[in-house]
Order: structure tokens, then C-alpha cells, then sequence
């Protein structure tokens, strides 16, 4: 989009009038982008996890301290070693359609959800039973104990443990919804959708807020905003000129390069809102060729300088960025050095050999690329550069964010559309430990894109969701992630922070690893 006015152009569509109103009842957010698919139990996208805490609510939520609490629930109880959970939602929870949230619409969305969300799909195989034997109650029963049962439904996940109507949750997992109906604090206006160029959501007035104060998503969830529109800008110098006129409120992923023209600004805050912030990755596809190859993967340890990574996604602030990571982000008590001499970076030379004597004879490999989104796309384009000077055959496949979303779906083959790696990043809340660490795991074709298979971690991972001693869960911690060099799901490719830029007049910003649009008011 040229640079003129934003709401100008927007202003140009047919439906300009629904969107006159006072701009003090509009909360106008540039996501890290475009919103491609909207069904939050149907993609990993963190812009659609973000878009799911609008609209839908949840079981449970965590806090600022990373502490769950009961959000749509009013308690639970966990009996017999924590294999059977009984839990009861609130009184008086609606859906936007206006039908009441009741029992069997939990239970159906929980089905939906633990038939997609990697991390449930393991845990609801143990499942015996779940029921709704009245309006309030939901009763879920486990063949073995499972004590993290809150934790797995309030961590704000992708594919997060979204609570829809029965009538759309019994939509099969492998097709998205119909209709886009939660019982969050802001409904979906779906005839303002632009696909491309904006969503727009509008305070739902039947939300009952718990009566705690906000911390991360969980407490009360107060909507201040009459209407929060995301307006979809790939290009940063837009995006950047958009905010320095005021034209929008709050720009989620500001490039790195105009950090330092924004924070000059009186009226501009800079801030990192989540304080994990991002691990970077290179996914492979464990199913195709040359990946489909260990030795060819363990090839690659030490192809990458996670500094130079780093340093491309938010630039020479060292406060921003991480390079000494491993699988697990380094403020968990699970982070170890144990292994990691494998990530030490070395010469393209010795890379090249590794692979000649792994196997790799130059097949074709095609690299994904999102374009439009800045973390992933600079990414690709210093991994590109490391893969070509190591011998790599690369296909360089620049698309942008919502097509990346379908083609990562597509395991076959590079001549029926598939793809062979791609660079990604996951929140550093997932990489705490192995519940949520989607990238962490071995279950082959029901794991994250990418599929790879390895009993080996799955095993471990097991055992550490089993143990309660600390100690014996930090030695699984240690033996993870040697198993993890060995089996290379993916590289660790460095942390990155992402700071927010907003105006000024926005108050109470809630400090969470997904943005949070209630709480914030404009002063």
C-alpha cells in the first residue's frame, strides 16, 4: 500500500459507514499478520491463537507468573491419583449467537480441540471418558493420572482449547467451521472480513468478566473498546508512518529498523510485552527426501550462527535477542549446555563434507519463505544464504503467510507441492518445558509440520509429564536434548524479543505472550 492514509484507503471500501465512529471507541492494531484462517482449532498460526483469545474463552488462563487459574470454570476436583477431573463452569456464560454456554458444548469443543492440538492428541489417547452429565458439569476420565490437566487447557497454546457451540464444534477437525462464534469478550464481525487487509471484532456486551484483576489472560477480561480492528500491513515503513500519525494504536512486531525512530517519538512507547518472547527454529520435513535422513540433518548442526540470526530478525541490541540457546528457553530450569558443542557454529567447508559423507548428492530442497512476516522472512533469507554456501540445492520459495499456512500442510513430495525445510519460531512459553513444546516431540504423522518420528523422545518426554521429583525431571530435561541432537526435529536457531510500539494514550497494555485487548484503555 503506497503511503498516503491507511483509513484513507480503507475508507474506499463499500464498507466505509459501518466504521464511523469515534476514534476514541476504536482500537485500530497492525498484527504480525494477515489473519488467515480463523477457526482456532485449525491452525498453528500465533495470529490466529491471538485472534482465539478475542473471541472464544477458556477452561482456565494463566497468569503474568505463568500460574493457572479457572477462567469460564468455577473450580474442578481431581480424584483417584488425578485420573478423573470434575470440573464445573460459572453461572450465566453466553455465546455471541446468544445461546448459553453449557456442559455439552465443552465437552464437544475439547473433543474437537484434542483431535488437533499436538500436545492433547497424546494425553486424550489416555482418555476413557468425557461427559457432561448435567448443564455445568464436565467430567473427564483418564486410564492413567494426569495431573497437568489445567495446565494444558489454560497455557494460551496454538491450537488453543477454544470453547465453541456443540453445533460447530461437531464440525470434524479436518474441515474449519462454519460460523466464527465464541463467548469471549469481543464477538467476529464477519461481513467486515477483508481478506488481506483487515478483521474487525466488536465488544460483546453479554461477557461477564471474572472479578479478579487482569494478569496474562487470566482474571477479569473488561472490554474498554467499542470495536478492535487489526489492519494488515507487511510493509514496516507503513506500518511505522501509519503509527507516527496516529492513524493506527498499536503496532504488534515493529521492525527492527524503526525501533530507534520510534522510541524518539514523546507519544510512542517501545515496550516488550511478553517477557519470554521467541525461539527461533529450522523445521525439516522428516517425510521426504534429503531430511528424511538423520545423518543429513545432524549434518547441518553448527550450519547455523544463531548471532547472525539474531541479529537479522531485531539488530545489534543485545537486550533483544538470544544466541545461546538449546531446546529449551534459557530462563526454564530445564536449560542445559549438555550437547550443545554440536551448535557450535563451523566453516561452509566442513558442513559441505558432512553432508557428502551423510548422503546428501544434491537433491532438490525447497526452502518456505513467508515474505510478509519480518522474523521468518530475514530468517530465510540468511539461512538461504548458509544452505547455498554449504552445497545445499535450493529452491528458494518466497510466498507469503497464508499460503505458507496450507503449504506446510502438503507432505508429499517437492513435485506435488511439498516442501523440504522452512525457519519458524515458536513462543518461549512453549519451550519451558515438553507439555506445550510442540517442536519437542517424535509422534511422526500427528506431530507439528514437519512429522518427524522418534519413540525415543516421545518416551522421555513421557517419563518427565510422569515424574514429580525436580531433580529427576531436570536429568529427563538433560536427556531430551541429547536425544533431541541425535534425532534433530529441528535446530535451535536463537531467542529473539519483540518489543510493541503503541501511542502513549494507550494505558494499562497487559504484560502477556499474547496481545491482550482488554484491560487497555485509551486515556
Amino acid at each position: 500500500m503506497q503511503r498516503r492514509s491507511v483509513l484513507t484507503a480503507l475508507a474506499a471500501t463499500p464498507l466505509a459507514s459501518a466504521r464511523a465512529q469515534p476514534a476514541g471507541r476504536v482500537l485500530r492494531f497492525v498484527p504480525q499478520a494477515d489473519l488467515a484462517v480463523a477457526d482456532p482449532h485449525f491452525s498453528i498460526a500465533f495470529v490466529t491463537r491471538n485472534h482465539a483469545h478475542l473471541v472464544y474463552d477458556f477452561l482456565y488462563a494463566m497468569d503474568a507468573e505463568g500460574r493457572i487459574h479457572p477462567q469460564m470454570a468455577a473450580g474442578h476436583t481431581a480424584e483417584e491419583g488425578a485420573r478423573l477431573w470434575t470440573i464445573t463452569l460459572r453461572e450465566g456464560l453466553r455465546f455471541h449467537d446468544g445461546e448459553p454456554v453449557l456442559a455439552r458444548d465443552v465437552v464437544a469443543s475439547l473433543r474437537r480441540w484434542a483431535s488437533r492440538n499436538t500436545v492433547a492428541i497424546g494425553v486424550f489417547a489416555e482418555l476413557d471418558s468425557m461427559e457432561a452429565p448435567d448443564d455445568r458439569t464436565i467430567r473427564i476420565r483418564f486410564r492413567r493420572p494426569f495431573p497437568l490437566l489445567p495446565e494444558l487447557l489454560g497455557r494460551p497454546l496454538t491450537f488453543p482449547a477454544a470453547i465453541m457451540p456443540e453445533r460447530l464444534a461437531r464440525t470434524p477437525g479436518t474441515e474449519q467451521v462454519s460460523e466464527i462464534v465464541g463467548s469471549g469478550p469481543y464477538r467476529w464481525v464477519a461481513a467486515e472480513r477483508m481478506a488481506g487487509q483487515r478483521a474487525v471484532y466488536a465488544r460483546f456486551d453479554a461477557y461477564r468478566p471474572r472479578a479478579e484483576a487482569p494478569s496474562g489472560t487470566a482474571g477479569g477480561k473488561i472490554a474498554h473498546f467499542d470495536r478492535v480492528e487489526w489492519l494488515t500491513m507487511p510493509d514496516g515503513a507503513t506500518a511505522a508512518a501509519a503509527l507516527q500519525a496516529g492513524e493506527i494504536d498499536w503496532w504488534e512486531q515493529p521492525v527492527a529498523d524503526h525501533l530507534p525512530r520510534l522510541r524518539g517519538r514523546p507519544n510512542i512507547g517501545v515496550e516488550t510485552l511478553d517477557p519470554l518472547g521467541f525461539m527461533a527454529v529450522m523445521r525439516f520435513n522428516h517425510l521426504q527426501p534429503p531430511f528424511d535422513n538423520p545423518a543429513v540433518r545432524r549434518a547441518l548442526l553448527g550450519a547455523f550462527n544463531q548471532t547472525d540470526m539474531m541479529t537479522a530478525v531485531v539488530g545489534t541490541e543485545p537486550a533483544l535477542r538470544r544466541d545461546d540457546v538449546g531446546f529449551f528457553h534459557p530462563s526454564s530450569p530445564l536449560a542445559t549446555r549438555a550437547g550443545l558443542e554440536a551448535l557450535t557454529p563451523r566453516p561452509a567447508a566442513d558442513i559441505r563434507a558432512a553432508l557428502a559423507a551423510a548422503g546428501y548428492n544434491g537433491e532438490p530442497v525447497r526452502l518456505l519463505a513467508p515474505a510478509d512476516l519480518h522474523a521468518i522472512n530475514v530468517m530465510s533469507q540468511v539461512a538461504a544464504d548458509v544452505l547455498r554456501r554449504a552445497g545445499i540445492n535450493l529452491e528458494y520459495a518466497a510466498l507469503d503467510w497464508g499460503a505458507a499456512v496450507t503449504r506446510l500442510g502438503n507432505r508429499g513430495p517437492l513435485a506435488q507441492g511439498g516442501w523440504s525445510a522452512t525457519c519458524n519460531f515458536t513462543s518461549g512459553l512453549f519451550t519451558m518445558d515438553p507439555l506445550a513444546h510442540g517442536f519437542l516431540r517424535g509422534q511422526g504423522q500427528t506431530a507439528v509440520f514437519g512429522w518427524p518420528n522418534s519413540p525415543e523422545i516421545e518416551a522421555l518426554r513421557q517419563q518427565w509429564m510422569e515424574a514429580t521429583d525436580a531433580a529427576e525431571r531436570t536429568r529427563l530435561g538433560e536427556a531430551l536434548q541429547r536425544q533431541a541432537l541425535r534425532d534433530v526435529p529441528y535446530i535451535p536457531l536463537g531467542g529473539f524479543a519483540v518489543p510493541a510500539a503503541y501511542r502513549r494514550n494507550l494505558t494499562d497494555m497487559v504484560r502477556a505472550s499474547v496481545p491482550m485487548f482488554t484491560g487497555v484503555r485509551r486515556a
